[in-house]
């Protein structure tokens, strides 16, 4: 049988200015803390995917209306027309499920709500996922959780998914990251807000920052002071509306694309430029990319704004992996920027990418090296010849 295969023909310059689908990250979040507000608050532009999808149908089954609706209607963000979610939340106290909670491909759901479910005093729920999902670890969320008083079970102690846990008797810790995790780190914040006394968590480096933004946006309890991020025990809180920018690990295919291709000028307008996800524009810079960008707005604590880029040679740099927690998402196509470039670039710090949903890393390296590639992998680290 012949393989699949997709042939391309030569570059044509790309020039255009475009608009990305929403931010995952934000669509995440922004469902499950309207959840648990009062009222109703609708999520404007939000992303209609697999992983988000699965974080709506897991609130229903915990209680929240959530329908999809289309129109312009309170949009902030200078768009024409969009999607968005409209959302009544149960408040601070869920609805125990019927059934088994199918978080299908999603970490990030799985993740965050088992901080949400921990804190709810008597709930039972029981989380799986698809088989990729119930391969990655969990352990590191379920270790804290436990420390914080949460009773969770599981495959392998608790380390694998399916989790089956019963909510309550929550007690605010302190708890230092042995690895940056800003979905870990999330999960406890979401816990915290049902936990007796405070609940902090110290990361060694900075990671995306989107649930204390959501925090603050919608009254939250939150102080923040260098690398410590505290929350307490929450009072009910209303449902706020918010829009979701565009998502810059989207954006950043285009950019590249351009960078690459000569001649090429691209423009993405409505894109979130929160500095906790955007380290590859640093990188690229780095290695000599003609790129341009501005925050214009703001929505919901995310700054909101374009970027441009302009066809660049570039050259292969040593990347700072204090940067990579800034842009782990956005690492295979740094490394298609990589194999272009002129000279070695070397890219530290990818333990984390080795148990997403696949081992970017070896994927990495296997489709590079079949493009003719040179390519070195180690454990936590990638090596590519340009």
């Amino acid at each position: 049988m012949d393989r699949p295969y997709l042939d391309l023909g030569p570059c044509v310059p790309l020039r255009g200015v475009l608009r990305v689908p929403g931010d995952k990250s934000v669509t995440h979040r922004g469902l499950m803390l309207l959840a648990l507000s009062e009222g109703e608050g609708r999520l404007f532009y939000p992303l209609k995917a697999g992983d988000t999808l699965s974080t709506a149908r897991v609130l229903r089954a915990l209680g929240a209306e959530i329908l999809e609706e289309k129109g312009p209607e309170g949009a902030r963000l200078a768009r024409e027309e969009g999607p968005h979610f409209r959302v009544r939340g149960q408040g601070l106290r869920l609805k125990e499920p019927e059934d088994v909670l199918d978080c299908g491909n999603a970490g990030t759901l799985i993740r965050l709500i088992l901080g949400i479910l921990a804190g709810q005093e008597g709930l039972f729920a029981v989380l799986t996922g698809d088989a990729s999902l119930r391969r990655r670890p969990m352990g590191r969320v379920v270790e804290p959780l436990r420390a914080m008083g949460a009773s969770i079970d599981g495959r392998e102690g608790g380390k694998k998914a399916p989790l089956a846990v019963r909510g309550g008797g929550l007690k605010g810790v302190s708890y230092t990251l042995p690895v940056p995790s800003a979905q870990v780190k999330s999960a406890l914040l979401l816990a915290g807000l049902f936990a007796e006394g405070v609940t902090e968590v110290v990361e060694p480096v900075p990671t995306r920052d989107h649930t204390e933004r959501l925090f603050r946006h919608f009254g939250l309890p939150l102080e923040a002071e260098g690398p410590r991020v505290r929350t307490r025990r929450a009072e009910p809180f209303p449902a706020r509306d918010l829009t979701v920018p565009g998502d810059f690990s989207s954006a950043a295919f285009f950019l590249v694309a351009a960078l690459l291709t000569p001649g090429s000028e691209v423009t993405v307008e409505g894109v979130g430029l929160n500095t906790t996800r955007t380290g590859l524009l640093k990188v690229l810079r780095e290695m000599g990319a003609d790129l341009e960008w501005q925050v214009v707005e703001g929505e919901a604590g995310e700054p909101v704004g374009w970027i441009r880029a302009r066809y660049s040679p570039l050259k292969g740099v040593s990347v700072d992996p204090g940067l990579i927690p800034l842009m782990v998402d956005e690492v295979p196509v740094l490394a298609a920027a990589a194999a272009w470039a002129e000279g070695e670039t070397y890219i530290p710090g990818l333990s984390e990418l080795r148990v997403k949903e696949s081992d970017r890393v070896a994927a990495i390296a296997h489709n590079l090296r079949a493009l003719g590639v040179g390519v070195e992998e180690g454990p936590d680290w990638l090596r590519i010849q340009g």
